[in-house]
């Protein structure tokens, strides 16, 4: 009797299981804020394959339906792969053709169980995910992390925006805040993540959503000093540096 070859066995590569085991091109932190009239975003355009920041124009903030604003640190592979989700779930909501369409809410939840389903499989999608969005008058934030770990709060921030921008938020946030304020707050916290973060590039875009839909500012610079004494010698002072 003809036995199969070991190589169709268990270990043949028809049987192999693809994983993405370590994200490559990565974009940094997102920031988020609720303000009087909606929800506010921000996110740099690097995209950093390793640590060479390898791209310096990726969007990494879309639009999703009519109330919904999204914005991905991490993989932008798997980031261009949940767009590709959204955008099915969109379109089989809007071919009801019943005049309702998905909110924010909606769509966090859906992004809860898609992250967490990745995550049970063993197969995570490697992004951190902020949405917000208007409906009916009613603001929503909220994040979800790569293992859909998740929450909603009145100001959110993945990646290192988590350890050095919510501070500042916290600090300075209120319910009350108009539009220019929270853009002068969002650029603050960004300026704040572009001294630290070796990701972060000086390129950014704010979004903004309301009643009215989604507005994405072109791309600029913000001013920024690298003449503190403490970027010129950072390590006076430390105890056993080089």
């Amino acid at each position: 009797m003809d036995q199969k070859p070991f190589s169709q066995g268990l270990l043949s590569s028809e049987a192999d299981s693809q994983r993405t085991l370590y994200p490559y091109v990565t974009g940094t932190s997102v920031v988020a804020l609720k303000y009087k009239d909606g929800i506010l975003m921000a996110a740099d355009m690097g995209g950093s394959y390793g640590s060479t920041l390898r791209y310096k124009s990726v969007e990494r903030m879309k639009s999703i339906g009519k109330h919904s604003l999204l914005g991905a640190s991490g993989e932008l592979s798997d980031f261009q792969e949940i767009l590709r989700y959204l955008d099915e779930l969109i379109l089989y909501d809007n071919m009801w053709d019943d005049g309702n369409s998905l909110g924010p809410k909606e769509v966090h939840s859906y992004l809860t169980r898609v992250m967490y389903n990745r995550r049970n499989k063993f197969n995570p999608l490697w992004s951190s995910l902020v949405l917000g969005g208007v409906k009916n008058g009613e603001k929503y934030l909220g994040m979800v992390s790569m293992i859909g770990v998740h929450f909603e709060d009145n100001h959110v921030a993945t990646g290192f925006g988590n350890h050095l921008a919510r501070p500042i938020l916290r600090e300075e946030w209120h319910e009350n805040l108009s539009f220019e304020d929270g853009v002068k707050l969002l650029e603050k916290c960004m300026r704040v993540l572009l001294y630290r973060d070796r990701s972060a590039v000086n390129k950014l875009q704010i979004a903004k959503i309301t009643e009215e839909g989604v507005t994405v500012s072109q791309p600029y610079s913000l001013k920024t000093f690298w003449g503190f004494s403490a970027f010129s010698n950072p390590t006076v002072g430390a105890e056993g540096s080089w």
